[in-house]
């Protein structure tokens, strides 16, 4: 794997392990601007990993070009596990989500809005926009570069492995409506946090909400094929396709779907049992 390099002009990546789910073992940063540079994903809490983050950080600096930021796009460990650490080894703030700050208990240097720009000075300005997009994590981020059109995604997809919704902060029906949301961008290129760049992204969310959709539809006939069951019970079935090992990270995709089927009136729990309600 290629640790450091450039992506395009303004914009260069680093590769560092984290504790992040496999297939997937490395969380993309990414340096973007031309003078004035953000650091986005200050990923990696281990200790080896960090000095090389910090030394190709400190390299930007040593090049001429000055650090205003970190940005993280959600809280999720491996998206963070050097936060704090790179914060205050290189002198600049945090930037994130105001749900970040409440997730990690910690102040930001300054709470990042749907829709708002980020404006990095250079022989090339660049323009951010932030586009808050809930699903994965409640407090996610995404950054949309609009004159490349080249987007930072985070979790949103991946280039390598799948994206895990678990209940509690993950809300399937808000995922799926901030792909759409990505499609309608009509990227170039979008940067991923694990994995390669992707081409021609709009493909890609399309591709994924197809998929959740086809989930989503043997989530149900599951349901209502067995007449009800547990999430134990339901897991065996609705994901008979993927290995068994498999199993306690798909049992939360499930559980994720279930409750977009319960808000939508197809199923119903009663107790730790899942049932189709009558009619659909």
């Amino acid at each position: 794997m290629i640790r450091a390099e450039k992506v395009a002009g303004g914009l260069e990546r680093f590769a560092a392990l984290t504790p992040t789910l496999p297939p997937a073992t490395h969380t993309n940063s990414y340096a973007l601007g031309t003078r004035e540079v953000v650091l986005v994903e200050p990923a990696t809490p281990y200790e080896n990993e960090r000095r090389e983050w910090l030394a190709w950080a400190r390299g930007i600096e040593s090049s001429g070009r000055r650090l205003v930021a970190i940005v993280a796009t959600h809280h999720h460990a491996d998206h963070v596990g050097g936060a704090t650490f790179f914060s205050e080894e290189l002198g600049v703030p945090l930037w994130a989500h105001a749900r970040t700050a409440e997730l990690l208990g910690r102040e930001l240097g300054r709470s990042l809005v749907d829709r708002e720009q980020l404006v990095l000075d250079g022989p090339e300005p660049m323009t951010l926009e932030v586009l808050h997009t809930p699903g994965h994590a409640s407090d996610h981020v995404c950054l949309y570069e609009r004159a490349s059109k080249t987007v930072i995604v985070g979790d949103m997809v991946a280039s390598e492995g799948t994206i895990l919704i678990a209940p509690g902060d993950g809300d399937m029906a808000e995922y799926v409506r901030q792909l759409s949301r990505l499609e309608k961008l009509e990227a170039t290129t979008a940067l991923p946090a694990h994995g390669d760049p992707i081409g021609n992204p709009s493909r890609l969310f399309r591709a994924y909400q197809a998929h959740r959709a086809m989930r989503e539809g043997w989530v149900l006939r599951s349901v209502q094929q067995t007449g009800g069951g547990t999430l134990d019970e339901l897991v065996a079935v609705a994901y008979a396709d993927t290995k068994l090992e498999i199993h306690p990270i798909a049992k939360l995709s499930l559980e994720a779907h279930l409750i977009k089927l319960e808000q939508e009136g197809s199923v119903r729990r009663e107790g730790e049992r899942w049932l189709a309600n009558e009619g659909v």
